[in-house]
């Protein structure tokens, strides 16, 4: 019973301060992450410190945790005091421990590594789990006050500029400072261009002037242009000069950052930062990346409001033109109102003489019907209701037809709209006559083009409606279109660099543009009306002429000449001569040349065929090289005697290469696709060739799928591609055998490629793994290995394996790809083939599937029968 007591008491008192201090640590601890978010103190405060962080879950238990402790201690104390006052000493300490903490925590000070000794504290491992979770918080929060405060600095030099130079200048000068670099340039994109040009430049504390301009893919501002994306550089090579950097010459920094201003898929310029420590923190470039998009928006914003001022700026000069137009047209309508009223003071004048006018219709109705002008006359409410006689033989109709609504039917759209308007112009201004041209079809259905005068005369009494006076102007226009064109090509050939002269059949010049003083010798001025003979000039040119005048006179037909003349300015000269000739009324009347200079032409020309000879050379070296290291039809017909291979390469050299070796009693093949064709496809072939080579070489024992994934890494190293940096995707595409006689047994493995197997009439596929060989690691996601097929061969079993080239050939009757399904249906449908039959089918039907149309791929099939 005594000892009962004393438990309860012990109990009670170890009780009530274990959960007190808990308590008090909860407290703190929802303080001090209140206090570190900056939250205000209520409940909804300690609900969303809970979700945001974890730990305070973990804190809210330990009142348990120090219950169950003290319950432990107290039963052990009632077995040995004194065992059980040194737990009590050592809890104290724990807990004073854990108290001090706590302290330092809620202060602000995470360094705790020295107060946590106890392996086995729980309380302290939590603490020091949120003093971890507290302190990565608090660097989040410096590196976003960082990138938020470097924001605002450049915004508040946005707002304050609106000349792009001085902004460009201020932005490279604070960011340089902000970001502790040595150098910064500024580039634009300027459009009419297309180039970027330097408009700030601040180094070594001192702002400098440098006129540099890149076109879009030149050197590494160009680039970063070109492909809208930051180029970083640590890795520069002792001879970078040879390296366009835009602002350091022949210096060589340790680091370079190139940031492309880009908003809404639009350029608007470079950022170029150089420095002469290792390499850029992470957060500067996600600062420069973050603020580039800002810089990029303002540009195009400051270039709109430039263009917004231009605009207004010639609306307001349009503007005072208008107005002075304005004024001029109210002083001509003043004078026309005054002659107007004098014309109505002779209509006054004219009622007396209506007896003699009467006499004279009889005159005036010949004369009109004689006329070349159409007379119509139309009421107030525009319908015509007089016609001259004259329309018969100017537009076809009679005033009859006319007045029955051809006037109008035969107009074309736009015409009728200009009547209409003339019409409104003539009822609103009637003292102003308007003038109008259209387009009329005659009954005849021919187009000819009018000129219409149209007079408001509704208050004449003589008149009393709208008369329009209308002529055929189709010849008119055609001298005035004729004579515009002569005055073109006239000022076009005295500007030409071209040698141009005119001619008459008898060899007498009539125009020769200033060119001729360089190519002949000659002024322009000095050989007008003189003839072929009366000059002194080299014979080729002499017959050449006289010549083209035979073949001209005798042909009327164009003549291309290629001669070679001597000239004193020029030396000697390549020239392409048009002999052209031209006609007035179907007969032959001058002949003009002209001589454009070909001779820079034919220097590239040569140039170019002496370059594709060198190419060509290299190229047929590179065959000679991939044909010796290619397998053998000879070698591989040894051991599989049943087998072939159609080879077709697109180019040269193939990027598709067949390969086999040969390990103690295991042979190996594989049909290899690599990325491209050509001379880059070849290149990766080496890669392929030689790391199949090694892998199987080293280790006999390795299956098919095991030989992909050594494959795999050893392209993915050779090409660089498992560095963080890494920007080659090229790879390859393979379908891979282990065979294995002795055993009747066959490996398949496969990337992105099938195998395709032929057993007692039925076609059974293996795909393989839906990945190439080589390319950039995905960072968050790990890769599977490749999978390895084991296959029991029978005797007559058929094996094929293929490249994506055979399948991928456009052609055929639509148009369309040769496709897998056509592959499987040649195999099936001539199951009773031999495999040289086999070969000979793919050849002949790959070859008639094409047809005209242009190889697209290298194409690889291989056979085996067993």
């Amino acid at each position: 019973m005594k000892g009962n007591k004393s438990y309860t008491k012990y109990f009670s008192n170890d009780f009530i301060i274990g959960t007190s201090i808990s308590l008090i640590f909860i407290l703190i601890s929802w303080a001090v992450g209140i206090i570190s978010t900056n939250l205000p103190v209520n409940f909804s405060s300690i609900v969303t410190i809970h979700i945001n962080n974890p730990i305070h879950w973990i804190i809210n238990t330990f009142p348990i945790i120090i219950g169950g402790i003290i319950i432990v201690l107290t039963r052990k104390r009632i077995l040995n005091e004194n065992s059980f006052k040194e737990i009590i000493e050592k809890q104290d300490e724990n807990i004073n421990r854990n108290a001090r903490i706590a302290k330092k925590i809620g202060e602000g000070n995470y360094q705790l590594n020295n107060d946590i000794s106890e392996n086995n504290d729980v309380l302290a491992k939590s603490l020091l789990v949120m003093r971890n979770n507290l302190l990565t918080n608090n660097l989040k929060e410096k590196e976003q006050n960082w990138i938020s405060e470097g924001k605002d600095l450049i915004s508040d030099i946005l707002r304050m500029y609106n000349n792009i130079n001085e902004l460009a200048y201020e932005v490279i000068v604070k960011l340089i400072n902000y970001i502790d670099v040595i150098q910064g340039s500024f580039y634009i994109f300027d459009k009419n261009d297309n180039k970027l040009h330097n408009i700030a430049t601040y180094a070594y504390n001192r702002k400098r002037y440098v006129n540099q301009k890149f076109k879009i893919g030149e050197g590494l501002i160009g680039q970063c242009a070109y492909e809208q994306d930051f180029i970083y550089r640590t890795e520069i090579p002792e001879d970078y000069t040879s390296i366009t950097s835009g602002i350091l010459g022949d210096k060589k920094p340790s680091s370079i950052l190139i940031i492309p201003l880009v908003t809404e898929e639009k350029l608007q310029g470079i950022l170029e930062f150089a420095s002469i420590k290792d390499e850029f923190p992470k957060l500067t470039i996600n600062f420069l990346k973050e603020l580039g998009e800002i810089i990029a928006r303002t540009l195009y914003n400051l270039r709109m409001n430039q263009t917004t001022e231009k605009l207004l700026t010639e609306s307001q000069q349009m503007t005072e033109e208008l107005r002075a137009n304005e004024e001029q047209l109210r002083q001509n309508a003043e004078e026309m109102r005054a002659t107007q009223e004098e014309l109505e003071i002779s209509n006054k004048n004219l009622e007396t003489q209506v007896n003699e006018v009467e006499n004279a219709q009889k005159r005036l109705h010949s004369l009109l019907e004689n006329a070349s002008e159409v007379i119509s006359i139309y009421d107030n409410e525009l319908k015509l209701k007089y016609q001259s006689p004259s329309v018969t033989s100017i537009l076809g109709y009679t005033p009859e037809e006319m007045m029955s609504g051809k006037d109008m039917d035969r107009l074309t759209a736009k015409g009728e709209a200009a009547m209409k308007e003339m019409f409104v112009q003539l009822l609103e201004d009637s003292y102003t006559p308007q003038t109008i041209q259209y387009t009329y079809i005659k009954k005849n259905g021919k187009k000819i083009h009018i000129e219409t005068t149209g007079r408001n005369l509704l208050n004449n009494s003589a008149i009393n409606g709208i008369i329009l006076n209308s002529q055929d102007i189709t010849e008119r226009k055609r001298a005035e279109k004729e004579e515009r064109m002569k005055s073109k090509m006239q000022s076009l050939s005295e500007n030409s660099p071209d040698l141009i002269l005119r001619m008459n059949t008898k060899g007498q010049f009539f125009y020769a543009n200033p060119m001729i003083e360089n190519f002949m010798g000659i002024k322009s001025s000095e050989i007008i009306n003189t003839r072929i003979d009366d000059l002194d000039i080299v014979d080729i040119l002499e017959d050449f002429f006289k010549q083209s005048i035979k073949n001209i006179r005798r042909t009327n037909q164009k003549i291309t000449s290629e001669i070679t003349i001597p000239t004193a300015k020029l030396g000697e000269r390549i020239m392409n001569f048009n002999a052209i000739p031209e006609f007035n009324e179907n007969e032959l009347e001058t002949i003009l040349f002209v001589g454009h200079d070909i001779t820079e032409s034919k220097m590239i020309e040569l140039e170019i065929k002496e370059t594709n000879r060198k190419i060509n050379e290299s190229i047929n070296y590179a065959q000679r090289i991939q044909t010796s290291i290619l397998p053998s039809n000879t070698i591989i017909h040894e051991y599989l005697p049943k087998s072939f291979i159609f080879y077709e390469p697109r180019d040269i050299v193939s990027g598709d290469f067949p390969w086999f070796f040969k390990k103690d009693d295991i042979l190996y093949i594989a049909a290899v696709d690599c990325t491209g064709h050509g001379v880059p496809g070849a290149l990766l072939s080496f890669i392929g060739y030689f790391q199949l080579n090694n892998i199987v070489d080293h280790d006999v024992n390795y299956s098919a799928g095991q030989i992909l994934d050594k494959l795999h890494f050893g392209v993915r190293t050779t090409l660089k591609q498992d560095r963080i940096d890494a920007d080659a995707r090229d790879g390859m595409d393979i379908a891979l055998c282990r065979i294995e006689l002795k055993k009747n047994q066959i490996q398949y493995s496969g990337a992105h490629r099938p195998l395709f197997l032929l057993r007692d009439n039925e076609l059974l596929e293996y795909k393989g793994n839906r990945k190439a060989i080589g390319g950039i690691p995905h960072r968050k996601k790990a890769e599977k290995d490749f999978v390895n097929h084991t296959i029991e061969i029978k005797k007559g079993d058929r094996i094929f394996i293929f490249s994506d080239g055979l399948p991928d050939q456009i052609g055929g009757p639509e148009g369309r790809k040769y496709s897998p399904r056509r592959i499987r249906d040649n195999i099936k449908n001539n199951s009773n083939f031999t495999m040289q039959q086999y070969s000979n089918l793919f050849s002949s039907d790959f070859k008639k599937w094409k047809g005209c149309t242009k190889q697209i791929d290298d194409v690889l099939l291989i056979g085996i029968e067993f």
